[in-house]
Order: structure tokens, then sequence, then C-alpha cells
């Protein structure tokens, strides 16, 4: 269960860590990420957490932006392409366009 902790004003709520999350580094890889991680004072740990956090919520949020552009486009396209037969509210509309601009 989250424990809100106060913080300031703020509010922290403690969310209960149950998963676990193992790799397998090089040296070079470790020696990195324990550096970035002592400039931004923080443990290794919390430092790969939050960046495979934020590098995992870019890459949906880049997916989930191209899909739509996709799907966007093929709508577009579709409706560009293949356009529907006109009804008779869009007749009647044209031939009231027609009427009041004189043609």
């Amino acid at each position: 269960m989250a424990q809100a902790h106060h913080v300031g004003r703020r509010v922290q709520k403690e969310v209960r860590k149950e998963e676990r999350l193992e790799a397998r580094l090089t040296v070079a890889q470790k020696q990195l990420f324990a550096r970035a991680a002592a400039l931004r004072g923080t443990s290794v740990t919390d430092f790969v957490v939050a960046s495979a956090q934020d590098a995992a919520t870019n890459t949906i949020k880049d997916f989930e932006v191209l899909k739509l552009r996709d799907e966007a486009r093929e709508v577009f396209l579709n409706a560009i392409l293949n356009p529907p037969a006109p009804n008779e509210a869009l007749r009647a509309a044209a031939e009231r366009y027609r009427e009041n601009a004189g043609l």
C-alpha cells in the first residue's frame, strides 16, 4: 500500500516496489552509469530505473504519434482518392451557393 510523505508543500507517495529487473553489463557500462548517477546525486539503481522509464515513455509516445499520423494520412488519402458520392444535403447546399453567388 502507498504511504504519503510530506516534503515541503508537496506530498509524495511511496509505492511499494515488488518487481525485479536484472541485466548483465560490461565494466564500461557500469562505470558510465555509476558516474552519471553520482553526477545526479542518486544511486545507480535509481538512475538506471529513472532513465529506463524515461526511455520507455518516450518510445511509446513516439510510436503512438507516428501510428496516429499514419492512420490520419490513410484516412485523408482515401477521402481524396475515393470521395463519397454527393448526398441530397450536399447537392442542396451547392444549389443554394450557386443561387447566392449568382452563378
